[in-house]
């Protein structure tokens, strides 16, 4: 039985309140029906589901937790969580259902939200006029994280975005065109 399972055994306000009554002592269903409150028919499901879960023995009629099945559940590790891409703990962080509720400070973690962005608002090899790019870009300032002239401005900075004549373009990779080189920008 994993974690998840038990806690899904005890998910139930009944079941937690017939577990309960069995830990302090109830031995069988009418002491748990007098202790927890709960009718007498879910009593008898909920004392049915712990003990499918193996929490709850009842040999010889009379009720008692598994403490041993419990010590077992205790002891048994737990397999470990995929490790999150560090991109995803980006996103989770500066994007919220759909919309940017900051930007990050740190390029390139400011990167990795435009990129998201970019690839989500537009397609590669698409002409787009300014003010469709800002159109596309305003739902993502829905709550104030920036405003999509600043977006725009670090979009095309990033060179996710080229601009020419007003016109803004993203290439077939993600990335901008080559037509800035930024070795050439930086020797001439």
């Amino acid at each position: 039985m994993t974690a998840q399972a038990l806690a899904g055994s005890l998910a139930d306000d009944a079941r937690r309140r017939v577990f309960a009554a069995v830990v302090l002592g109830a031995t069988d269903v009418r002491q748990v029906v007098d202790r927890a409150g709960v009718p007498a028919r879910e009593v008898v499901t909920a004392l049915r589901r712990l003990a499918d879960a193996g929490l709850v023995t009842g040999s010889d009629g009379a009720l008692a937790v598994d403490a041993e099945r419990l010590r077992e559940l205790a002891r048994t590790p737990q397999p470990a969580r995929p490790a999150e891409a560090p991109e995803d703990r980006v996103l989770r962080t500066f994007v919220r259902d759909g919309v940017l509720v900051g930007l990050p400070a740190q390029r390139g973690r400011r990167r990795i939200v435009l990129e998201h962005i970019a690839s989500r608002s537009f397609l590669p090899d698409t002409s787009y006029p300014e003010r469709a790019v800002d159109d596309a870009l305003r739902p993502w300032c829905a709550e104030g994280g920036s405003d999509h002239v600043t977006l725009r401005r670090y979009l095309v900075d990033e060179l996710l975005l080229t601009r020419e004549r007003g016109v803004y373009r993203r290439s077939d990779d993600g990335r901008a065109g080559n037509s800035v080189d930024p070795a050439a920008t930086i020797n001439g």
